[in-house]
């Protein structure tokens, strides 16, 4: 650039920054009027821009063809398909009948299972049993599992057996276990038209429950004498769950957890609780214990036959007062100490059969007589509920039922009111806590049970 264009060009912008200085008021205006009609523009074009729900549409559909059977099976080249059936051992079956109702046809595992000792299992005892085989689609059986209740035991309310047959090396070989149930909360509800049983039956209850609902109201509702139509329960309670699968047994049910008796229009609850001592027991709403100092009954699951009150005897055919209890039971059936206290007697006395005295506190005895079997021993320590026995016929009985007594200085009383009578377990101020939070969890199932027992269904799980 030549050097006089320099000069010049120089000079002006000199100017330039003179006049912006001394008007600079004027040059800010100037450029927000400028910025200002540009944002005018902006706005004026904008609408111009098409609206997008005017815009057209269009749909377009296309057929899927999905590749015939043959081709799908022909993709899945050379993999085993393997077919799993369910069924329920019948009383008339044979291995063939259950295994042809399986889809089964394999001779050399019918043969096993009529054979071995453990395989025979399978058609053995009871029916009803839950079997699930898993074949090939030729038939051909690959493994089977069946399982069943445990034997009576003291196992037999916690666990259940499983037979296992498999297939090892060309050789079929079976075993046997023992395994704990699993649980699941079922919530129900019904009315009373007749009998507690009744009702809990028309509500698809077990009577193991309906048997617990009698023993936790117990001491607030006469089941015999007091029960009216129109009464009504909901009860939250453990389905017993093998492998997964709800198993079609009566007694395939565990603890009740949480009940609610509606009786003479007063409501009776009951939750199920462990404390900080480890000992659980059934509470009111209010966190008071349900659980006495005496047990309601030395039988957990009975019905009461004969209550303290004059009765006919039934071998010496006299009229006479009845100075005890009579539950009956099933022989075999345990028998628990209602109560801590000390064994004084456990051997044979006359018509009482087999009998086991229990010494409390406060000169208070109790006595359990016709016992098949005797658990305990003189001068052992036992505690609520433990087992001191079974229901038996011994001595002077005419069928299976325990005779049971209480003495408080010697003098016989009514057990059931003294049941009633009996001083509560008290919480401590930490297991009150952990209960509210158990309550308010407890008391929204109560709520679900309520609503199944005034809609179609009986029970929900």
């Amino acid at each position: 650039m030549p050097v006089s264009l320099q000069t010049s060009l120089h000079a002006a912008l000199a100017r330039l920054a003179q006049s912006a200085h001394d008007h600079r008021r004027a040059v800010t205006l100037s450029t927000l009027g400028l910025l200002a009609g540009f944002a005018v523009t902006a706005v004026a074009i904008a609408p111009l821009a098409p609206d997008a729900s005017s815009l057209p549409r269009r749909v377009v559909t296309e057929i899927v063809e999905p590749l015939d059977l043959a081709s799908q099976l022909e993709a899945l080249g050379t993999h085993d398909l393997l077919l799993r059936r369910s069924d329920t051992t019948r009383g008339s079956d044979t291995v063939d009948s259950l295994l042809a109702r399986l889809g089964v046809a394999d001779v050399q595992a019918a043969h096993y299972l009529r054979t071995d000792p453990i395989g025979r299992m399978l058609m053995s005892g009871r029916s009803g049993k839950l079997v699930q085989a898993e074949l090939r689609e030729d038939g051909s059986l690959v493994s089977l599992l069946a399982r069943y209740p445990a034997e009576a035991s003291d196992e037999s309310r916690t666990h259940f057996k499983r037979l296992e047959l498999t297939r090892q090396a060309g050789r079929w070989e079976a075993q046997v276990r023992t395994v704990p149930y699993a649980t699941r909360p079922v919530m129900a509800g019904g009315t009373v038209k007749t009998t507690l049983f009744a009702a809990t039956d028309a509500a698809r209850v077990p009577d193991v429950v309906a048997a617990q609902l009698a023993d936790i109201f117990a001491a607030d509702i006469d089941f015999h004498r007091a029960l009216r139509k129109g009464d009504s329960f909901h009860v939250v309670y453990e389905a017993l769950t093998a492998d997964g699968e709800a198993v079609p047994w009566n007694e395939s049910a565990g603890r009740v957890l949480a009940a609610e008796f509606i009786a003479g229009g007063r409501a009776h609850h009951a939750v199920w609780f462990t404390p900080a001592d480890g000992r659980g027991g059934y509470f009111g709403l209010d966190g008071e214990s349900r659980r006495r100092s005496f047990l309601a009954s030395p039988v957990e699951f009975s019905r009461v036959t004969s209550g303290f009150a004059e009765r006919l005897h039934p071998i010496l055919q006299t009229w006479r007062q009845h100075l005890g209890v009579d539950y009956s039971a099933p022989v075999g059936t345990p028998v628990r100490a209602v109560g801590d206290g000390v064994v004084e007697f456990a051997g044979w006395q006359n018509g009482y059969g087999n009998v086991v005295e229990v010494r409390h506190a406060q000169n208070r005895e109790t006595l359990y007589a016709h016992l098949s079997r005797i658990d305990v021993k003189k001068g052992q320590r036992v505690g609520q509920g433990q087992n001191l026995g079974a229901v038996g016929t011994t001595g002077w009985s005419t069928g299976p039922h325990l005779h049971f007594e209480f003495r408080v200085n010697g003098q016989h009383q009514d057990p059931e009111r003294v049941a009633k009578a009996a001083e509560s377990v008290v919480l401590d101020e930490v297991s009150r806590q952990r209960f509210a939070e158990t309550l308010r969890v407890i008391q929204a199932k109560l709520q679900v049970a309520a609503t199944v027992a005034s809609g179609p269904a009986a029970r929900v799980e």
